[in-house]
């Protein structure tokens, strides 16, 4: 276990805070010079390959996050710390630093995602209660966003069992505004996780990353209703991507609130009627799950040892549409970490943008 001192963990957050860095090249960066505090003082001339110098996030300004964290009762969590979620652990994308309020052992113990429609239909509403309510009786904690709908259904029907609250804002902010309230039940009597620096309202970017945390927490994850194109397809994706369960609860094909899990259950997650189904599924979980819904693996290499290591050209193989890494490697013919040290560099200019999948392309 890595004992943090107070000043390596303010560097932790500020290098996470500094301009694109994301979860990938901050594991990077950390392995490659082997604290937080040696990769600030790196950055500039790592990202002067491209010319201009590089600013870290300020000092001022990671102070006065770390301020508004203390004072929303709100403490936080590394990666490397061993109350970090285990299955979420898993994950390339794994957020590197999250904010919490409440018990972080229930992300330790048996968890199952349930997302829908935000206007679910009453039908689905009472499928939502009804599904997380005996999954919770069955010792399975319940994973959801806290939206309108079907997520705020799932948390107030598992808050006695366990239920995890993911927001896409800082820890400090109610969103919806009408689930204040819930949220802190949730955080007071269950688990709040949240990505995003204190502070920070919800924008339309953040909920994709909300949503892979929400998959990463579970062994499986249950969509209850969902329109084409909606966010839980998202969540379901992304599970799917992690190598964990997807299941869907059918619906009528004349209702569009159901059309979104009718295309699950066609492209391979499974249907499921009961919560018995679900958790049939997911009891003893081996990493094998039964759907086969769009999953897809991603690998990242490590960074050389050497820190002069020249990049390898990648830019001119990269375009607007997203490419795997390992076709980079192959089309390239360069090392793995050479690769990857290109990728970094290219983030940190603001150049490159990673999907889901182990996939990148250039910034628009």
């Amino acid at each position: 276990m890595t004992v943090l001192t107070q000043e390596e963990a303010f560097a932790r957050i500020r290098l996470l805070r500094s301009p694109n860095i994301g979860p990938v090249s901050y594991r990077q960066l950390l392995g490659r010079f082997g604290t937080a505090d040696a990769a600030l003082g790196a950055l500039p001339d790592l990202a002067g390959r491209g010319g201009a110098p590089y600013r870290p996030a300020s000092e001022a300004r990671v102070s006065a996050e770390v301020t508004r964290t203390r004072q929303a009762g709100a403490r936080y969590l590394f990666h490397d710390s061993p109350e970090y979620p285990p299955l979420l652990a898993e994950l390339d994308s794994a957020p590197p630093i999250l904010t919490l309020r409440g018990d972080p052992a229930l992300a330790a113990r048996p968890c199952v995602a349930i997302v829908g429609a935000r206007n679910a239909s009453a039908a689905a509403v009472k499928l939502a209660r009804q599904f997380a309510g005996e999954l919770a009786e069955a010792g399975f904690v319940v994973v959801s966003g806290l939206a309108r709908g079907i997520d705020g259904d799932a948390h107030e029907a598992s808050l006695a069992g366990g239920t995890i609250g993911v927001i896409a804002s800082g820890i400090d902010i109610a969103y919806p505004p009408e689930h204040a309230a819930l949220q802190e039940r949730v955080a007071s009597e269950g688990l709040l996780l949240a990505e995003q620096p204190a502070g920070t309202e919800p924008l339309a970017r953040h909920f994709p990353s909300r949503n892979r945390i929400i998959a990463g927490l579970a062994t499986g994850t249950l969509v209850v209703e969902a329109a084409p194109k909606s966010g839980s397809l998202i969540t379901a994706r992304l599970a799917a991507e992690a190598g964990r369960e997807v299941m869907a609860i059918p619906g009528s094909p004349l209702d569009a609130r159901a059309q979104g899990c009718n295309q699950l259950i066609r492209d391979g997650a499974v249907l499921v009627q009961s919560a018995a189904d679900v958790a049939e599924l997911l009891t003893g979980f081996t990493g094998a799950p039964r759907s086969t819904f769009r999953e897809q693996a991603a690998h990242y290499a490590a960074l050389p040892d050497d820190p002069d290591e020249p990049p390898a050209d990648i830019a001119a193989l990269l375009t607007i549409a997203p490419v795997a890494v390992d076709e980079l490697i192959r089309q390239s013919g360069e090392s793995a970490a050479a690769v990857q040290l290109a990728l970094l560099e290219l983030e940190l200019a603001g150049r490159l943008v990673r999907h889901a999948g182990g996939r990148v392309s250039l910034a628009a």
